[in-house]
């Protein structure tokens, strides 16, 4: 799998081969999360708007939810609220602004309880609209409020003359009495739209101090996220996709195996063949103790990283495939001759496959079976024997486990003569029947091998 594309069919064999380890670790996660929503105690939240009415400018709007999160605000919403043991520097993390559409800024407050947390957003907003308020009338001029004070009574006073002329102006209906009277009553009304005017830019109609808080703060009816389900199944999903993340690490990083060109290589010699060996499911470890049974009762005998087994056919068909392996063996060398089948210690199909091999050969040639640990690879030394042949399954063992059996082969010198692979095909009823009724051979051919070589092919 090192070389190969990940795809979806992958993942769901790990889903499907290994679900109980899976499940374990999603229920480890849950776990994690449950243990760390405990030690935060649950969380509120809401909200309280002020409406900010005119023209503002995006970076003004900006400017004015810096002012609402700022220390001198928080400050005096702590002053207020009086609550024991909690200060301005507690309270900045738990207040957020930020503006909104329509001019409008957003004060959350976030604490232990919906009470408090409404409380702390409503107060927050009525002390920002205050300040806020106070700025605004700070950084007025007072000179220019003066001025343009002074100015709106020069024009009153300037309009009432224009009324006193405009009365005193000879009421008849000469040209010039009604010219004098019209460009009077255009003064007056310049005049008016100056007053106007002065009231329009009159400093205590500044938009700062139009600020209004909303209505208050609604209160919150929910846990603030992460609730404690949120870490729950959070913690579930995480350790459920680190487990299979790390199941493709695993795979990607694997160096068994799996090409019959590779393995030939590895061992130094050629295919003779290749063999089916039929199995209830998946390829398992068997083992006694706990491990084992942990193992078993986890799905971790199970090798989730080769594909599901091809049916079988029948045992007719099998057969004829190890017939033609003993007979490229008689081909090689015509004369009577004993070999040792080597198979790695561990290796189930591998096993299997070589003691089928030994009934077929029927002593033509004479087959003994040997199984090799890979950890220490150790072949009995030359007897009767004159060469080896090697039976292993694919996607099972890498390039060195190879490599240390042929090198053992070679220390007891033996030569390898060839090389045989098994792989599993998925058991039909006819040949169960056959394998039942061939258990006592197998048996027996079992008995010998402990006999030989202390280890159970």
């Amino acid at each position: 799998m090192s070389d190969d594309t990940i795809r979806l069919v992958t993942i769901g064999r790990i889903i499907r081969r290994r679900w109980r380890l899976l499940a374990l670790f999603a229920l480890v996660g849950a776990l994690v999360g449950y243990g760390v929503s405990a030690l935060f105690p649950p969380r509120y939240t809401t909200s309280a708007s002020v409406l900010l009415p005119g023209t503002w400018e995006e970076r003004e709007l900006l400017t004015q939810t810096e002012v609402a999160t700022s220390s001198v605000v928080v400050d005096r919403a702590a002053a207020k609220l009086g609550w024991a043991g909690v200060s301005g520097s507690d309270l900045r993390d738990q207040v957020a602004a930020k503006a909104t559409d329509g001019n409008i800024i957003k004060i959350s407050g976030t604490a232990e309880t919906p009470e408090r947390a409404q409380r702390l957003s409503d107060q927050v907003a009525r002390e920002f609209v205050s300040y806020a308020t106070r700025i605004a009338s700070d950084t007025a001029d007072p000179g220019a409020a003066e001025e343009l004070a002074a100015l709106q009574q020069s024009v009153q006073d300037t309009s009432r003359r224009i009324s006193k002329l405009a009365d005193a102006t000879d009421p008849g209906d000469s040209v010039e009495s009604v010219q004098t009277r019209t460009e009077l009553e255009k003064l007056r009304t310049a005049l008016r739209e100056a007053i106007s005017t002065i009231k329009q830019a009159d400093p205590a109609d500044d938009e700062a101090k139009n600020m209004v808080v909303m209505g208050s703060a609604a209160r919150p009816t929910g846990e603030a996220p992460p609730t404690r389900t949120q870490l729950v199944a959070g913690g579930a999903l995480l350790f459920f996709l680190v487990s299979v993340i790390g199941h493709l690490t695993v795979a990607r990083r694997s160096r068994r195996l799996r090409g019959e060109t590779e393995i030939t290589a590895a061992l130094g010699s050629a295919l003779l063949g290749t063999v089916d060996v039929p199995v209830e499911r998946t390829a398992t470890t068997r083992g006694r103790g706990v491990r084992a049974r942990l193992r078993r009762l986890l799905g971790t005998d199970v090798r989730w990283d080769i594909p599901a087994p091809q049916t079988s056919g029948d045992e007719a068909s099998r057969r004829i495939r190890y017939r033609r392996v003993c007979s490229r063996l008689r081909e090689r060398s015509p004369a009577p001759q004993r070999l040792l089948v080597v198979f790695p210690e561990g290796d189930e199909i591998a096993g299997r496959a070589a003691g089928q091999l030994v009934v077929e050969a029927g002593g033509e040639p004479g087959l003994r079976a040997v199984a090799v640990p890979v950890s220490r690879p150790m072949v009995p030394d030359r007897g009767h024997e004159s060469g080896a042949l090697v039976v292993v399954s694919a996607g099972s063992w890498t390039a060195p486990d190879l490599a240390g059996i042929a090198e053992a082969c070679a220390d007891a010198k033996h030569a390898v003569v060839g090389v045989v692979l098994a792989g599993p095909v998925r058991a039909t009823r006819s040949a169960d029947r056959a394998r039942r009724a061939a258990a006592p051979a197998l048996e027996s051919l079992e008995g010998e091998l402990d006999d030989a070589t202390g280890v159970t092919g």
